[in-house]
Order: C-alpha cells, then structure tokens, then sequence
C-alpha cells in the first residue's frame, strides 16, 4: 500500500511550517503543522494572551456570482441570507434532505458576489450540493488558488492597525478588501478561538510573505491545529464529524440561532420538516457542555452515564489550558441536559464525576 503521506496536499506555508519547525500531521486530506516547538499549551495561552497566527488554507473558499445567488442558497441553508448586508458575514449551516448538518459555513456579502468558506473534509459534497440548486445566471466559482489565515487574539487588531486601519475597524463579522504592505487580501473580523481576530483570504503565492509579515509583529507566535482545537473547545464552538455531522440537527445541536427569523415561517430550506418537528416538540437528545471534577480530561466517545445507565456520549474533550482543567462537549438524553445535571463520564472503565455546564468555558471576547 502506497504510503498515505504522498497524497497528502500541502498549503502555500508548507515550507514555512517546516522552517518554524512545525510538527507535521494528517488532517482532512492535507498535511498540516499540529503544533511547533514551543507546544500546544504555550500557542493556546499566547493567542488568549497576545496574537498568534494559524495556517487554515484547507478550508475551502469559494464565491456564488449572480442574481439569486443567496435565494438559492436559502434552499441548503436555514440561514437568512438574503438579509446579509453587504460587507458583512453570518455563520450557518448546510442541511441534508433527512434534516442532519452536511456541514457548516460562513458566508459573506461582497455586494457584487457572495463569499463562502467551507470545511476542508466536507468540500467535496458541499460545493457540488450547492451548484445542483443553482438557478441559470449563479455561478459557482471555486477559489483553489487562495490560502486563508487566522492572525486571532485580544492584540492582533492593535497590531494589524499600523499596516491595515480598514481592518482595525472593522465590527465583528464585518468584512472588507484591502491590503497589507501592499499584498491584496480579503478579511473578515472573525475566528475560531472565541477571541478578537481576522481571518484572511489571500493569493497562493503571497500567502507566505504575509504571514512572514504577521509573525514579524511583535509578540506574534505561530500556531497549528492543537491550539485551534484546545481554543474553540474551550469557546463552546463545534467542530464539524466531532459535535456536528450528518445525523445531528441544528435543534440537538444548540444551533436554532443560526434559524432566521423568516425561515421559521417559510420552512423551504433542506431537512426542514425534522427541524420544524424538533422545535416544536423538542429533540431527544441535546448537545451541551460538560465540566469534569478533577484534572482527568474525558475524549470524544466517552460515554456518560446517570445512575449506571447510559444517557449520552461525550464529543470532544481535553484539557482546557486557559480553563486549568477538563472540558468538554457531548450529547445528552434532553431530561439530563439542564445546567449543573451531575453525570458519571466512563472514562477507562472508572466514573468520572461531571456536571452540564454553560458553554462557552471561557468568555467569548469579539469585538463588540
């Protein structure tokens, strides 16, 4: 059997990841740096803390160009995004025909074009459900020739400010295109870590000289797919075939917000008779969050437990650097899903005493 590593794809900061000294890993078909030698702990505490810089390339951009683009969007997505203004961006969420999530997105208004950024393992089946709905005249256009970076903490503003007032001023979810020493970018005040932050769109081949440009800033560190999972886990943020997948609905998922306020009336999006049932009668199982007592942390698939009898199965989980201590994620029976329910998590065979806790575990800090 062919080793896996050869086909693996590369980003544009391939070669910088292995100059900074980047551990390397399999991740979602791409080879992607999982931490650098200061650690997971010190990149997860630098971005809570100052600015770190994250190589999320593997997601998949795209644009939807012509009239009608976003009422056709609206057929995959309980999103309202026809009321998007321009220069501003929603999160939301692509349905499948039986109700589940096919995965979840952001979506941008450019005024002339609509932005999207998808996962990096969902791709393949996102970008041709959306084409299959697309009326004559939308055009799907799938940006292959764009890196994407995450520069995320309470000082990447502050520093970006000098090289970039557009950004600096920009309100949370707002977008603008502008550049940066001279180097076009697109960037959206927005992240994955539950801090301040952009993340930003740029050509392939300047992808490096930004982020050599970003990481020059002082205080900057470079940071991989561990501190971006330890941040969004901690930011009570799912994290798609962990917490979400084909089987869950926005309802179980604590993701109603994501429902528009108009789609509720109109329910002519994908999957929308399970999600209409789910409201109204309320789903069997809840997704929330769960505090360990003690330091063991407890991994996806732990399962929890009330009373001996198994009521759910923990998603995500680990150590909370910022939070000094466990915390996870998973789904719960709906009569357990209250805040402070105790629950038992079977962690190799012992208990773990835990209890339902309100997410996010550490405060969400946007700029608001």
């Amino acid at each position: 059997m062919a080793d896996s590593a050869e086909t693996l794809v590369e980003t544009p900061l391939a070669s910088l990841h292995r100059e900074l000294g980047g551990r390397m890993v399999p991740f979602a078909g791409y080879s992607m740096p999982v931490q650098y030698p200061a650690g997971i702990m010190a990149e997860h505490l630098a971005t809570r803390a100052g600015a770190a810089l994250f190589d999320v390339s593997h997601m998949g951009q795209a644009e939807l160009v012509g009239d009608g683009a976003a009422a056709a969007l609206e057929q995959l997505t309980p999103a309202d995004v026809q009321i998007l203004k321009p220069n501003r961006q929603k999160y939301g969420l692509l349905m499948t025909a039986e109700g589940g999530i096919l995965d979840d997105f952001m979506v941008a208004n450019l005024g002339d074009r609509l932005f999207l950024v998808v996962n990096a393992s969902r791709k393949h089946l996102d970008l041709p459900a959306i084409e299959a709905v697309l009326p004559a005249g939308v055009k799907l256009n799938r940006l292959e020739d764009r890196a994407l970076l995450a520069f995320q903490g309470p000082q990447a503003l502050a520093l970006l400010a000098p090289l970039a007032p557009a950004l600096a001023a920009l309100p949370f979810m707002g977008v603008a295109s502008t550049t940066i020493q001279g180097i076009p970018v697109l960037a959206s005040r927005s992240g994955y870590t539950g801090e301040d932050g952009v993340e930003i769109s740029v050509a392939a081949e300047q992808a490096e000289a930004l982020a050599r440009i970003l990481l020059a800033l002082p205080g900057v560190v470079p940071a991989g797919l561990g501190a971006r999972d330890s941040l969004r886990l901690e930011a009570g943020l799912c994290l798609y075939g962990n917490d979400i997948d084909e089987t869950t609905s926005p309802v179980e998922a604590a993701l109603t917000w994501t429902i528009g306020k108009r789609r509720r009336t109109e329910w002519n999006f994908r999957g929308a008779e399970r999600v209409r049932e789910e409201l109204d009668s309320g789903a069997k199982r809840l997704r929330v969050g769960i505090l360990p007592e003690g330091r063991q942390p407890a991994r996806g698939h732990t399962e929890i437990a009330v009373g001996g009898a198994t009521v759910g199965e923990v998603t995500s989980g680990g150590f909370g650097p910022s939070l000094n201590g466990p915390c996870a994620m998973g789904y719960v029976a709906r009569e357990h899903a209250a805040d402070g329910t105790k629950l038992d998590l079977m962690v190799r065979g012992k208990a773990v005493p835990a209890r339902v806790a309100a997410t996010p575990f550490i405060p969400h800090r946007y700029a608001r």
